[in-house]
Parts: C-alpha cells; sequence; structure tokens
C-alpha cells in the first residue's frame, strides 16, 4: 500500500488546447531562433504573441514570457555586435542564444505540463 501525498496537488492548470498553444508559444521562437542564428526569434515570438493571446490567461502569460525572453535576448545581441571588436562579443553572442535556448525548452515543458512559470532574470517588457 502506497504512503498517502499530503503535497499540493499535482494536477495540471490548463486545459489541452492551452497547454498546446502554450507550448507552441516557447517551440515556434525556438525554431525561427536555430535557423536563423537568433535574429528571427524574436519575430516569430511576437507573431505568437499576437496571435494568440487572447486565447486564455495560460497562453497569454506563456506567449508574453517567450516574447519577453526574446526581447532580453535581442538586447544582448545587440549589445554583443560592436563588442565583437574587443573579442568579448563572440563569447556573448553564442551564450545568449544559449540562454534564451534553454529558458525556450524550459517553458515549452512546463507549458506542456500545464504549469505556470515565468523564466528567470528576464525583466517583463510584455505583460
Amino acid at each position: 500500500m502506497s504512503q498517502p501525498y499530503y503535497g499540493p496537488p499535482q494536477t495540471p492548470v490548463a486545459a489541452g488546447d492551452e497547454r498546446t498553444f502554450g507550448m507552441l508559444a516557447h517551440l515556434v521562437p525556438l525554431v525561427a531562433m536555430v535557423a536563423s542564428a537568433g535574429l528571427l526569434g524574436f519575430v516569430g515570438s511576437l507573431v505568437i504573441y499576437l496571435v494568440y493571446r487572447d486565447r486564455g490567461d495560460f497562453v497569454r502569460t506563456h506567449a508574453a514570457n517567450s516574447l519577453n525572453v526574446q526581447i532580453m535576448t535581442g538586447i544582448i545581441l545587440l549589445i554583443s555586435f560592436p563588442l565583437m571588436l574587443v573579442l568579448i562579443g563572440f563569447v556573448t553572442y553564442p551564450l545568449a542564444l544559449l540562454v534564451a535556448f534553454v529558458l525556450h525548452v524550459i517553458g515549452a515543458l512546463k507549458a506542456n505540463k500545464g504549469e505556470w512559470w515565468s523564466p528567470p532574470l528576464t525583466p517583463r517588457f510584455v505583460s
């Protein structure tokens, strides 16, 4: 016989469609970012946010988080270009892409489970 569980309920917060669109809010920019060396991830996030933000609070939150990650990544990439003159930009550019990649993967996994998630170290430009 198993031990009783007294913690918070482990049921997903969002319904199936909301989870799917929340996951897409992270996967579309992830694929666009990888396919374009980081330059089109913002477009993917912006399109998903504008098209799916009215599908529910869960989708809107994940789409906004995805867009916030891409805005922050874009700022770091813009700063990295002039820093390439002193060679440090060659480190910061791929590092920014790696961090964005990891945050989008975590966000997609959380959305697929129906969990609310806010990316760490990312300001809320869009809510």
